[in-house]
């Protein structure tokens, strides 16, 4: 059996090869985790949700949060994720909370969600607040979808898009419909980078739109990073320690300047602070100035979201570096 904690990291840390500290912008986004429920259990979740998960956001966080959203002006986009991001506590109270101060609100949806009991009006309520959804469809061949997420999954996205059609998502100016792109999982050395995200987006509204009259905005390609369920698997297949080499040979330092770990704070369900959701699921917690590990009751204190002066980063961080970039939007570059 692997031990997977005497796995060691070789290759040149991420830090080195910038040559110079990964700083924050001015903070601009919000991403929250609102927990880990779900009705899946996708083999590449670098969260590790699950049916059988029950952690997620509490009403003392959730107020907390709100109050967050209330204050910060400079807070521009509200990012809702999971987990099945619906299904978790708070969902719509941080919704309207965002939408009552003019905020953009995305909602990272596995899109069978809406097939649960209790989250069938899911598609309406998000047409009525003008949501904009980012739906994971890590492929449109139905064999590759159901190999990652389970039996049925493909079948069950193509019906929820169709729903989110007829609401007017991916018609309507205002009613954005994105989706996206992860790689199969690599069973041998044989790696390689994201597709080109445009040529990518164009094969899947042809096929999508001829098969099922499905419509929508963008696909955003994101590259597997070794975390999570990800990282569970590399090690099982002894391509951990490869496929980092791999990432790092690919470094491309022109994407630097878009990372998103720049202008966002990453949020969990207990309220501490990251710099990114990949580091969030790493628990490598972002630091103030003074090294202090942050919550949302310490940015509520200092008055400021702006409290962190360099980005944590790992290993890890290659995988939003090489080729084109990848980050929670798609492609950088």
């Amino acid at each position: 059996m692997l031990n997977i904690k005497s796995t060691r990291v070789t290759g040149t840390p991420f830090r080195e090869k910038l040559g110079v500290p990964l700083t924050k912008s001015q903070i601009n986004v919000l991403q929250i985790n609102l927990g880990k429920r779900c009705n899946l259990a996708c083999t590449h979740c670098h969260v590790e949700a699950g049916p059988k998960r029950t952690e997620e956001l509490s009403p003392e966080i959730c107020n907390q949060l709100i109050e967050l959203i209330n204050r910060f002006p400079q807070i521009k986009i509200v990012d809702l994720t999971g987990g099945a991001t619906e299904m978790n506590y708070g969902f719509k109270p941080l919704v309207e909370a965002a939408r009552n101060n003019g905020k953009q609100v995305i909602v990272r949806s596995n899109l069978t969600i809406y097939f649960e009991q209790g989250f069938e009006d899911i598609p309406a309520y998000c047409a009525q607040h003008q949501l904009r959804i980012v739906a994971s469809l890590p492929c449109y061949l139905e064999g590759n979808v159901d190999k990652m997420r389970g039996n049925g999954v493909y079948d069950g996205s193509i019906r929820a898009l169709q729903l989110l059609n007829q609401q007017g998502y991916g018609r309507t100016e205002n009613l954005i419909l994105d989706l996206v792109y992860n790689p199969q999982l690599p069973s041998s050395e044989n790696f390689a980078l994201t597709p080109g995200q445009n040529k990518l987006e164009q094969d899947y509204k042809r096929f999508l739109e001829e098969k099922f009259d499905i419509v929508f905005n963008h696909l955003l390609t994101i590259t597997n990073l070794p975390i999570g369920r990800t990282k569970l698997y590399l090690q099982r297949q002894g391509l951990y320690q490869p496929y980092l080499n791999f990432l790092e040979s690919h470094f491309n330092g022109t994407t630097v300047e878009n990372l998103m770990c720049r202008n966002e704070l990453s949020i969990d369900y207990l309220g501490n602070i990251y710099d990114c959701d990949f580091n969030q699921m790493e628990n490598l917690p972002a630091k103030s100035i003074n090294g202090e590990r942050l919550t949302i009751a310490k940015l509520l204190e200092a008055g400021s979201l702006d409290l962190i002066e360099e980005v944590q980063t790992a290993a890890y961080c290659y995988g939003c570096t090489a080729g084109c970039g990848s980050s929670c939007g798609g492609a950088l570059l």
